[in-house]
């Protein structure tokens, strides 16, 4: 195995480990706006900031990451948070 595969495979793992905790940190964050949410009277989901949310993260997407890829992992993330912090 070369130095550089090794490299690779370390850096693979230290980026997926920060994915773990952005996910994390992005759950938590959302937890406490739908708590503040349900202080305010407001609905927790909102379509609008939803559809936002999906043309920023488009606009930001300079690849390799394909637009239907970025589609179907903003998906899984949006399903993924609803799934986790459903009531």
């Amino acid at each position: 195995m070369s130095a550089r595969f090794a490299e690779l495979r370390l850096l693979i793992a230290a980026t997926d480990a920060r994915l773990v905790a952005e996910v994390n940190q992005r759950l938590s964050l959302v937890e406490e706006l739908w708590s503040l949410k349900r202080e305010l009277g407001l609905e927790r989901l909102d379509s609008d900031r939803e559809h936002r949310l999906r043309e920023e993260l488009a606009a930001a997407n300079h690849g390799p990451l394909s637009a239907e890829g970025l589609e179907e992992l903003v998906t899984a993330v949006l399903d993924l948070t609803k799934r986790e912090l459903a009531p």
